[in-house]
């Protein structure tokens, strides 16, 4: 049987979140008891929790919601790319040693030798000119395990806008801990969120026969 990554982080009152986006919060709307024969869970939370999919409308006013996002991006061959020693931008340089053909078209990018557990405000973003280098080349996807493509205080986000430009699918805040370079099979396939600006995706990665 093919060895399975997980590359999702867990999801509890403790993941890090962008200052001033919704922390994860659980409450029950229904216990187990006399009468009641279920426990049902409520849930409020970002949908940039954990590892997630950014939709076009995170960062376009016109963009396409989380539930508009055609799945085909999210499933198929991919390449893990370690540049752990980049800061604070991943450049092209950084990665150009695991570019070489032929090159799948979906690329996840490590940055942490171990990812934190509680937000860090110099994570390693990446170049725009990397991401207009992976559109040029066909790509239909990055990946991070970096809270977001840009850095915390960017205003312009212009990897975000670069990745627009290709038409690239976006998906931040990867575990990626454990996960050597090389080249697997992604399944991360986003909520049908309808009119959210990101969806959470359970990500895995499938060790190719």
């Amino acid at each position: 049987m093919a060895r399975l990554w997980d590359i999702t982080p867990p999801v509890d009152v403790t993941s890090p979140v962008f200052p001033g986006d919704q922390r994860y919060a659980a409450d029950w709307t229904f216990r187990i008891g006399p009468g009641c024969p279920v426990n049902v869970a409520r849930l409020t939370l970002s949908p940039h929790t954990g590892a997630h999919a950014d939709a076009p409308l995170h960062y376009a006013p016109d963009g396409t919601p989380a539930g508009g996002l055609d799945l085909a991006a999210y499933l198929g061959p991919c390449r893990v790319v370690h540049a752990t020693s980049a800061r604070p931008l991943v450049t092209l340089d950084h990665v150009a040693h695991a570019l070489h053909d032929p090159l799948p078209p979906r690329l996840l990018v490590r940055t942490y030798d171990r990812q934190p557990t509680a937000w860090d405000e110099a994570f390693a973003a990446l170049d725009p000119a990397l991401l207009d280098e992976l559109g040029a080349r066909g790509a239909v996807l990055v990946g991070t395990d970096a809270a977001s493509l840009d850095p915390p205080d960017s205003k312009a986000l212009a990897a975000h806008h670069a990745a627009h430009r290709h038409d690239l699918r976006i998906l931040e805040n990867l575990l990626l801990d454990d996960v050597p370079e090389g080249d697997y099979e992604l399944i991360a396939l986003p909520l049908k969120l309808t009119t959210a600006d990101a969806a959470p995706v359970r990500a895995v990665l499938r060790e190719l026969a």
